[in-house]
């Protein structure tokens, strides 16, 4: 029994999809190997079953001789057995080797994602990855699925050649020389099905992408009506993926079609020679019989064989995709020579925008720009698209920081973060560090907590759609408080919750990164009068620090920032 998913997927060769493919064959030699060792055996035990029963019916019923045809039936027996065994083994191979295959995408594909963190959704549609997952996975899969039986196909097509040749030289020229011209005659449907299939599946795409914003946007949509021109938006890309799909199956049906037609006619010939052959007495009745055994069994590999040709160029077009997944780079990278950390209580620093925050001190960010805040912080965890040598912990850049160091001591918490599926408390303690009430307690969070049927049991929805927003921002907060970083970054923190919340949330979260560092962004008068100190940004600048009482008596920007927030509020 083999455990899967597999402990390493490995590190894929994704410069070209065919590459790609050799990569994942040969991680899987050894199921491959296996399954095309019983293909062969459970292709050559079909082959040779026709000469066999030839035999039984020249030596055994021709001849009347009992002992012949009692020791011919035994042979068929023993024959059909070994086809029945190495039939049972070569599928259990070949659904290990698509499973094999098929986890080892999502690992692949999952590692990839986990590395890029925000830069994935920055260069690819949440659409693109999610088609990986539902439909390239499952041709990859088939791709080596489908291996063991073609294989044993050519070994029993290269045997049935050989016994017709044996028998008659004419049968088996036409067998050796026919069956590699009717693979030929579909060749010219290849590329096009190739072309047409790397389209629909860039649309499937597409409309992956749609169909996550329409559901993630839902309430939003409700909220100012807009599920129509959505919905007709929609309804517009799956007719276009639709009739793609359309083209696809065209010139599919047209290669299915081929694949019972030629073999067919091919059957017809080699039927009509062995008959002639019978007749002017060049065979024997039984080489007649096993003609016309030889006959039926030649649809198998012929039609193995289209259907492999068909499988590579899917698999190929799903390999493609994939390999553009695996080949993005993150924003930020390890450096080359990384710096010694400085130690724990550094002071975190903006040469850019100026801003400097104290250890163990609670700092807000204001701005009349939400989104320039919001890059700042960004840029103090290194999770913006653009990094420099500006931000510094302690003096060293974080650029030249080991990556799992700035991700372990600096975590930033924005207002994208969603809840993930699974159970609520092992998805709010995704660190392993305890602490989940408490953290539940500061973010005013204990409401939801006794409102779920299971507590923290309960099973959350995909991306905690049966919260409201107020309920999910305050689970998002309680979760990143369980990491407990030396540095915590929060992004609107409280933009989602009523005031007396956001007041206990402002009283508790101060105590609860007591002699930690912290930074917000926010305009809210309940959070900044709780910090210990406020920084106004102004085009991405610090123009003037202080206690919020201090700004708000001194500085009249700062006042019509956060005076103005109050009067849009109320």
């Amino acid at each position: 029994m083999r455990s899967l998913p597999v402990p390493d997927p490995g590190v894929a060769d994704h410069r070209t999809p065919r590459r790609f493919l050799l990569w994942m064959a040969r991680q899987q030699w050894r199921t491959l190997a296996g399954g095309m060792a019983f293909g062969i055996l459970w292709g050559a035990a079909q082959a040779v079953m026709p000469a066999v029963l030839g035999r039984a019916i020249d030596l055994g019923v021709a001849a009347k001789d009992t002992s012949q045809l009692v020791l011919w039936t035994g042979v068929m027996l023993a024959v059909g057995l070994v086809q029945a065994v190495s039939g049972i083994m070569r599928h259990r191979f070949a659904v290990t080797n698509w499973l094999i295959a098929a986890y080892r995408t999502v690992q692949l594909v999952t590692r990839q994602t986990v590395r890029l963190g925000g830069t994935l959704p920055r260069k690819v549609s949440t659409g693109e990855v999610v088609a990986i997952g539902t439909s390239d996975l499952s041709h990859l899969g088939g791709l080596m699925d489908i291996t063991a039986r073609f294989t044993g196909a050519i070994v029993s097509f290269l045997m049935v050649a050989v016994l017709l040749l044996t028998t008659s030289v004419t049968l088996g020229l036409v067998v050796l020389v026919g069956v590699p011209l009717l693979v030929l005659a579909v060749g010219p449907l290849l590329k096009p099905l190739q072309a047409r299939s790397a389209h629909q599946r860039h649309l499937m795409g597409e409309l992956a992408n749609t169909a996550s914003d329409i559901v993630g946007g839902l309430r939003v949509l409700r909220g100012i009506g807009g599920e129509q021109v959505f919905l007709d938006r929609y309804r517009r890309e799956s007719q276009s993926t639709r009739t793609a799909g359309v083209r696809v199956a065209r010139i599919q049906s047209v290669l299915d079609a081929l694949q019972v037609l030629l073999p067919g006619i091919f059957v017809v010939l080699v039927v009509w020679l062995g008959a002639r052959a019978a007749v002017s007495g060049a065979i024997t009745p039984g080489e007649l019989v096993a003609f016309y055994g030889y006959a039926a069994f030649l649809m198998m590999p012929l039609r193995t064989a289209t259907e492999f040709a068909n499988k590579a160029i899917r698999a190929q077009v799903a390999a493609r995709r994939v390999c553009l997944v695996l080949a993005l780079e993150p924003d930020v990278t390890d450096p080359p020579h990384p710096q010694a950390p400085p130690p724990a209580g550094s002071v975190l620093a903006d040469a850019r925008s100026g801003l400097r925050v104290e250890p163990g001190r609670m700092v807000a960010i204001v701005s009349d720009r939400p989104d320039d805040s919001a890059l700042l912080a960004d840029r103090l965890g290194l999770a913006a698209a653009s990094v420099d040598d500006d931000v510094t912990l302690g003096g060293v850049p974080l650029t030249a920081l080991p990556l799992d160091e700035v991700r372990r001591r600096i975590v930033v918490s924005d207002t994208s973060s969603l809840l993930f599926s699974g159970p609520l408390g092992a998805g709010l303690d995704v660190g392993r560090r305890g602490g989940v009430r408490e953290a539940l307690h500061t973010a005013s969070a204990e409401d939801v907590l006794e409102g779920l049927p299971d507590g923290l049991d309960t099973v959350v929805a995909e991306r905690g759609r049966s919260f409201s927003g107020g309920q999910r921002q305050r689970l998002v907060l309680a979760r990143v408080l369980t990491s407990d970083p030396e540095v915590l970054v929060l992004v609107e923190p409280t933009s989602a919750v009523d005031a007396h919340t956001e007041a206990r949330i402002a009283a508790r979260l101060r105590a609860h990164r007591a002699g930690r560092t912290t930074v917000l962004t926010t305009v809210s008068p309940l959070l900044l009068d709780a910090v210990d100190e406020v920084a106004l940004l102004v085009d991405g600048s610090v123009v003037a620090t202080g206690t919020h009482a201090e700004l708000l008596e001194t500085h009249a920007g700062y006042r019509a920032v956060v005076t103005r927030d109050v009067e849009e509020a109320s």
